[in-house]
């Protein structure tokens, strides 16, 4: 996600609210975590980490096929 360059969380761009929660979304499905709408504060690391590199393996393969 974007932020300001004073450190806030805050989205650039608001709109991408609903795009993002939904790429986390299938993200999670792909590596069998279970979100749901709103808080997750009951995952564990390990599930965590796992969606966070599932999207980053998701944004890098899409840069490289875009690039090419």
């Amino acid at each position: 996600m974007a932020s300001n360059s004073n450190g806030s969380n805050k989205l650039v761009v608001p709109e991408a609210r609903a795009a993002l929660d939904k790429f986390k979304m299938e993200a999670a499905s792909e590596v069998g975590v279970n979100l749901k709408d709103g808080y997750n504060g009951d995952l564990t690391s390990r599930e965590a980490g796992s969606v966070g590199g599932q999207m980053v393996k998701k944004m890098i393969k899409s840069y490289e096929e875009n690039v090419k």
